[in-house]
């Protein structure tokens, strides 16, 4: 698995319900937390990937690397907050996005087992950036056009100098 950027249009597809959830989940989301770790990540999407498909892997210091397969965000709480948010598949880019405070979540693991999360904080900013990317929105569509406008031109300009 490699990461996809920016440039790739597959971010911008929304990911397709599993089906049926099969052993195969199982390697794909170890598989999806090993490049988590391995880019010090602390969320990762199947679209990020190539794997246009509802799953997504979250991993916060502290706590054990979750799976959260086809899920819903049930429950969004009025009080938001603003935090710096970076994204893998936009390497050197960060911007402050304002989120809700506190989420419910319901998903299956890679076991196929049906669960029920409320988060806050850091873990529930990880978990709505990485359910944005299973409808193929990124951290940068929910800043000022402004700063969107900033951000594209330097990660343009980073792109060039790879080239």
């Amino acid at each position: 698995m490699r990461i996809l950027t920016l440039e790739n249009e597959s971010l911008r597809q929304k990911a397709l319900p599993i089906a049926r959830i099969g052993p195969e989940y199982i390697k794909i989301a170890e598989d999806l937390v090993t490049v988590l770790h391995k880019e010090d990540g602390i969320g990762l999407a199947g679209p990020q990937v190539g794997l246009l498909k509802r799953i997504f892997v979250v991993y916060v210091r502290g706590d054990k690397p979750r799976v959260f397969i086809n899920p819903s965000i049930i429950e969004t709480s009025q009080d938001t907050m603003k935090f710096e948010e970076g994204c893998l598949s936009i390497p050197g880019a960060y911007a402050y996005v304002v989120r809700p405070k506190v989420i419910k979540v319901q998903a299956w693991d890679e076991r196929g087992r049906p669960f029920t999360l409320e988060a806050s904080g850091i873990l529930a900013r990880v978990i709505l950036h990485e359910y944005d990317h299973l409808e193929g929105i990124l951290f940068i569509d929910r800043i000022p056009e402004d700063k969107r406008s900033r951000i594209l031109a330097k990660y343009e300009r980073l792109l060039s100098k790879k080239k």
